[in-house]
């Protein structure tokens, strides 16, 4: 294990370091730039100092929530509890803390937007009520090690019960009207949404120094984007992801646009090549080579749309929407129980931002429970799209092929991968699941070769590798 780096270049080593763990790809060249940017700025200029590193270190979007909760952690604003002028009221000295009296504190320089007296306050709320278990008094055990709690402070001040109250004493100070009500009601919300982020701010820098910065980053630092697990993704989560669809797509597009000018060129054409060599008295000094015909081929895409799966699967759908150009022609079809067509829905200009829900609603997907069959849905695609895979055709199958202890129906797919040009399975459930349960991934992939597909970034690499050249 290397020696730790001392003094501020091995700090900001640290702070690159952590990036790196994070996901953030920082280069030498970055970290020179770095450098450069801590010695020529002010390390107290936290705001400057902030931007100047971002400017220095990121290169690609979606990383900047990643870049600022690190950069809290490695620049804290103050060292230990700090100092404050704010006292904080008690209805007996080294009694319990007087709440009301702290709320009505808070009220008012919430209402005042007072952002430099309102991280004091944070500060001494903390301090007396965001040691968890300390009963409003801000005091353990001699011997005990504090525990900091954001939720513990936050719910005893309950800033969100302000908002009437604020509102109240800023009637009279404009025009009263509802518009303008509306803008200040807004306003206080965002204010108090600040104070919160303020307090689990500050929560997080005490606890980072009582327990390593590493530590509290494993939990405190956010995924990007591409690395936030399909199956596992929240709502916002996946409105974010999708918002990753266009960028990603755009990269892709520009990495295969290089892979094509670098691919090994067409077979030695020797009749130009002789023709060629004429004009250096039979030398061949400049070969000519065939030219080679990058193929577009054809793609369907079956896709499960039930359940979680639903989210990887609308992902993909949009990927596959942003690179359409690299394939002659396109086809979609979704399964639950039992396949439709849906290509109509995918169509060059077509709304996507709902789709998947318009699947759901307009294709014929379910006979009887509404559980993936996996076997049916194989067969009746089959049954009623049989002309769909030719010799021209890649196919792309999207699921976690958890069938739910029916038929997998391997005779078809076995007859689809032998018709298709390529098959390739995108499955989002880790591989060490696969097989267990009611996971028929194992048999399936013993027909065709099938891709852990986690993460977005995970299905860049896939997708890339699998586009014609």
């Amino acid at each position: 294990m290397e020696a730790p780096v001392h003094g501020l270049p091995g700090h900001l080593v640290d702070f690159v370091g952590a990036l790196r763990r994070h996901g953030v790809a920082v280069g030498p060249g970055e970290t020179i730039d770095a450098a450069e940017v801590v010695s020529v700025l002010d390390l107290l200029r936290r705001a400057e100092l902030r931007e100047g590193l971002a400017a220095a270190l990121l290169r690609r979007s979606g990383q900047r929530q990643v870049f600022d909760t690190l950069f809290d952690l490695y620049f804290p604003p103050a060292l230990g509890a700090a100092s404050t002028e704010i006292v904080v009221p008690r209805t007996e000295p080294d009694g319990p803390v007087d709440v009301d009296a702290l709320r009505d504190i808070l009220a008012d320089l919430l209402a005042a937007d007072d952002e430099e007296r309102l991280r004091e306050l944070v500060r001494a709320v903390v301090d007396a009520l965001g040691q968890a278990g300390a009963s409003g008094t801000g005091v353990q055990g001699q011997n005990a090690r504090p525990s900091w709690s954001a939720y513990q402070a936050l719910r005893v001040l309950s800033p969100e019960t302000l908002l009437a109250r604020i509102m109240e004493g800023l009637q009279g100070s404009g025009p009263d009207d509802a518009f303008t009500d509306e803008v200040r009601r807004r306003e206080i919300r965002d204010r108090i949404a600040r104070f919160r982020t303020m307090v689990q701010d500050e929560v997080r820098r005490r606890t980072a120094e009582q327990r390593g910065r590493d530590q509290v980053a494993k939990t405190a630092v956010p995924k990007q984007a591409e690395q936030v697990e399909f199956l596992s993704a929240y709502a916002d989560q996946l409105v974010l992801l999708r918002k990753t669809v266009h960028p990603l797509a755009r990269r892709l597009a520009s990495r295969l646009a290089v892979r094509r000018k670098h691919s090994k060129r067409g077979q030695l054409d020797m009749r130009r090549t002789l023709r060629r060599s004429m004009s250096t008295g039979g030398v061949p000094m400049k070969p000519a080579y065939r030219t080679r015909r990058p193929g577009r081929p054809e793609l369907v895409i079956l896709c499960d749309v039930s359940g979680s799966v639903a989210g990887f699967s609308h992902f993909t759908l949009l990927l596959v929407q942003a690179l359409r150009e690299q394939f002659s022609k396109v086809r979609v079809f979704a399964f639950v129980e039992r396949t439709d067509e849906v290509t109509h829905l995918f169509e060059p200009g077509a709304e996507l931002s709902g789709v998947m829900q318009r699947v759901l609603r307009e294709a014929e997907l379910t006979t009887f429970d509404g559980h993936s069959d996996y076997g049916h849905a194989l067969g009746s695609f089959a049954e009623f799209w049989p002309e769909a895979i030719t010799s021209k055709t890649s196919l792309l199958i999207l699921g976690d092929a958890r069938t739910n202890y029916r038929d997998p129906n391997l005779a078809v797919l076995r007859r689809f991968v032998g018709q298709a040009r390529h098959a390739h399975w995108l499955n989002p459930e880790p591989k060490r699941q696969w097989g267990s349960g009611d996971s028929a991934a194992l048999r399936y992939a013993d027909l065709l070769p099938m891709h852990e597909c986690r993460t977005a970034g995970q299905l860049a690499d896939v997708v890339e590798a699998l586009l014609p050249v």
